[in-house]
């Protein structure tokens, strides 16, 4: 089943039950791909789909980020509850183990040696990542490795 099916599936299932917040934020996610596709101009496949979900994900720990140095906690948390309903359709996100041993092994790959080979590393791995870690996360492990 796609994501998109899973998408729908769930959103008719919280109309069901009446999981105000559920549906919110399927909504949500249903109308960024939607406006990716009109971009497009072609029907999301699954890695397109992780992309967009991946991008509202990022947003939302953004605003999430911005509220807590505000001390608005009760939005911070609503937000925290949003980008936990938004992971349920993301693939497993990589431990920081696994990431650290994937980014060796590409910085092997790639030959790098020095903080300048960090663009070369970066374009290789984040193919290899894409929806399953946070991309800063994967830039300051890159950073700090090639160090």
């Amino acid at each position: 089943m796609s994501i998109k099916d899973m998408l729908n599936r769930d959103m008719k299932a919280a109309l069901k039950e009446g999981d105000k917040d559920r549906l919110s934020v399927i909504r949500m996610a249903r109308s960024a791909i939607l406006y990716a596709e009109k971009e497009r101009l072609h029907e999301l496949n699954d890695g397109e789909v992780i992309e967009v979900l991946s991008r509202e994900v990022k947003k939302l720990k953004d605003d999430r980020d911005e509220f807590e140095r505000l001390g608005r906690i009760e939005q911070a948390q609503k937000l925290g509850q949003e980008i936990e309903i938004l992971m349920s359709y993301l693939p497993q996100q990589l431990s920081d183990d696994e990431l650290e041993k994937l980014v060796r092994q590409t910085i092997i790959e790639v030959g790098a040696k020095s903080a300048k080979d960090m663009g070369r590393v970066m374009s290789a791995i984040m193919p290899k990542i894409r929806g399953r870690a946070d991309g800063r996360a994967v830039n300051a492990l890159v950073k700090k490795l090639l160090q």
